[in-house]
């Protein structure tokens, strides 16, 4: 064992290493909770200046972490910061930034490789550098890898280099970070032990892989079984509805089966920074390899024409009470990707948003956890709006009101009751008895 790598292993050992995480979201934010609880210094890094400024008051930008747990972090050691000069500080490097898909849909690894020559501008003997932004198989070793040997220092001699996907599920209380194990992939064996003795302080279990490219392979196989899965639902209820059958009820059912079944359930599109993209990324690496992967690629199709198909919902079911979409009210109700969270990215709200106001309606939208819209990447078109108090006479002065998401602070027996036409996505109205003849499902 070399001296760095020993050096590197006692200062984890005993938790006088500092830890960098670059990228302060959903991600990266608990992340550094975990490791600031374990008893380590943890230095966070941020492109956005009003980010770093409120954490560094205490303050939180996530609603599952509160204020008082930044405070505490604060407490112990933790800083935010826009100085990306002071990367040589953190004895260990975890790199946790988006990877969206270009307008083509191909990978867009922009902010991993800024990252990474960020890193490279201030890289050190002794460092260890994780990347966790899920990606394709490959992208450590052929394009963070060689970033980092520009300085002319060798991974596996003088720093060290992993990969541990992310598993960070928003809005979950029982899987957090600590809870949940973790995949590491190291470039070498020492990088693994590295990163596995780091892990090994914050998480239940670590489950070690021979190399970046198994971690990387894990990461998209877990989101592309969940892709696929939602697909499968998904055109379910396309076809059960035509033959009018409820598909909420076949999955309630079919889940009491004890083994080879998991359930999974439809909804009006796919969500959250993971599932909708990870899929592409696979698909992407495949034509590489001269490979086209139709089962991903025709879930993805599926996936992707769930908006469209409710936005058909909304008009037939105003049609039938006389009226067009254009001019027609409609609230939407829930702009988060997912129930109880306030975390927006690539919400399907957002297109049924943009559909319903291309078709001519006037579209007002509720949300208890998102009081204003941010401005979207791929929506930048869409005016600020304001969450709309749901009010009785709210509801009422609504043509449709459109359920896209399920959140638990809603009282739906509420909604149907002071709405005209209630048009529910998630199956949200299940328990609603009295005017039931208002809801439709889509």
């Amino acid at each position: 064992m070399s001296a760095l790598l020993s050096s590197l292993l006692a200062r984890i050992g005993d938790k006088t290493a500092t830890v960098g995480i670059i990228g302060l979201g959903y991600v990266g934010l608990p992340l550094a909770r975990a490791f600031s609880n374990a008893g380590f210094r943890v230095l966070g890094f941020d492109i956005d200046t009003a980010k770093v400024q409120k954490l560094n008051a205490g303050k939180s930008f996530i609603k599952q972490i509160p204020d008082t747990t930044v405070a505490e972090m604060r407490g112990k050691g933790f800083e935010a910061t826009d100085r990306f000069e002071r990367l040589d500080e953190p004895d260990a490097i975890l790199i946790c930034v988006p990877t969206p898909l270009t307008e083509a849909r191909e990978p867009d690894l922009t902010y991993v490789v800024n990252s990474a020559n960020a890193i490279a501008g201030r890289l050190r003997p002794g460092q260890l550098v994780i990347l966790e932004s899920t990606t394709y198989p490959s992208t450590t070793r052929n394009v963070m890898l060689p970033v980092l040997e520009r300085t002319g220092l060798t991974a596996g001699a003088d720093f060290f280099v992993a990969f541990s996907p992310e598993r960070e599920d928003p809005g979950n209380p029982t899987h957090s970070v600590s809870h949940i194990p973790k995949v590491v992939g190291g470039l070498d064996d020492g990088s693994g032990d590295a990163a596995c003795a780091l892990y090994t302080a914050i998480v239940p279990k670590v489950v070690r892989v021979s190399t970046p490219e198994v971690a990387e392979a894990c990461k998209i196989l877990e989101n592309t079984y969940r892709a696929i899965n939602i697909a499968l639902v998904n055109e379910m209820k396309v076809l059960y509805d035509r033959m009018g059958i409820d598909v909420w009820e076949v999955i309630d059912a079919a889940k009491t089966k004890p083994f080879g079944f998991q359930a999974f359930y439809p909804g009006p599109g796919l969500g959250g920074h993971c599932i909708p993209l990870d899929p592409f990324y696979l698909s992407w690496i495949a034509r590489h390899h001269g490979m086209t992967t139709r089962f991903i690629e025709l879930a993805g199709e599926v996936n992707t024409a769930m908006p469209g198909y409710v936005i058909t919902k909304v008009a037939d079911a105003l049609n039938d009470a006389g009226k067009a979409v254009r001019g027609s009210k409609v609230a939407l109700l829930g702009m988060a990707y997912k129930k109880d969270i306030d975390d927006p990215r690539e919400s399907p709200s957002f297109e049924l948003l943009d559909l319903l106001l291309k078709k001519g309606a006037g579209v007002t939208y509720n949300d208890p956890h998102i009081p204003s819209l941010p401005r979207m990447r791929h929506w930048p078109h869409l005016e600020p709006m304001q969450s709309q108090p749901l009010t009785p006479e709210y509801l009422a002065a609504q043509d449709c009101v459109l359920i896209a998401t399920d959140h638990t602070a809603y009282d739906y027996d509420f909604i149907v009751k002071h709405s005209k036409l209630v048009i529910d996505t998630r199956n949200a109205t299940k328990t609603v008895s009295s005017g039931r003849e208002k809801v439709v499902r889509a």
